[in-house]
């Protein structure tokens, strides 16, 4: 289901500049990520959850996999992600069924996004790590 687009323009607008602040704390992330049609470099603070092995991070799309930054992600085969104290290199993502990436959830995600609407997810393969600087 399509987010309408003043949700997403205000979401741009007003709410990510207050989110990237939380990036780097409990679930808060910021991706970087390259524009495929600007060539810009983008920051969007999303949710995030590091597998237990540390290789790997899973994302709910809550708006759907037709994102911009999904789909800035997918052409250029990957990003950089600042997760709590670390600077990741991530690879390109991969879909997820419904019930994988719920089952990669915790608890309180893991219950909200089945009735938030949220039925699609990916992985996204951990390439590097490195302390995190402010960018």
């Amino acid at each position: 289901m399509p987010v309408p687009t003043a949700v997403t323009g205000f979401n741009k607008r007003v709410l990510n500049p207050v989110l990237r602040r939380l990036a780097g704390h409990g679930w808060f992330v910021e991706i970087e990520h390259v524009g495929r049609k600007s060539g810009r470099t983008f920051r969007t603070p999303i949710m995030a959850f590091r597998s237990s092995a540390g290789d790997a991070v899973t994302i709910a799309l809550t708006y759907g996999p037709d994102v911009d930054w999904l789909r800035n992600i997918r052409a250029a085969g990957g990003c950089r992600m600042h997760l709590g104290p670390n600077l990741l290199t991530l690879g390109a993502p991969v879909s997820l069924t419904e019930a994988e990436g719920l089952r990669r959830m915790p608890s309180p995600p893991r219950q909200m996004l089945p009735i938030m609407g949220c039925h699609d997810f990916v992985e996204l393969p951990v390439l590097d790590e490195q302390p995190w600087s402010a960018l």
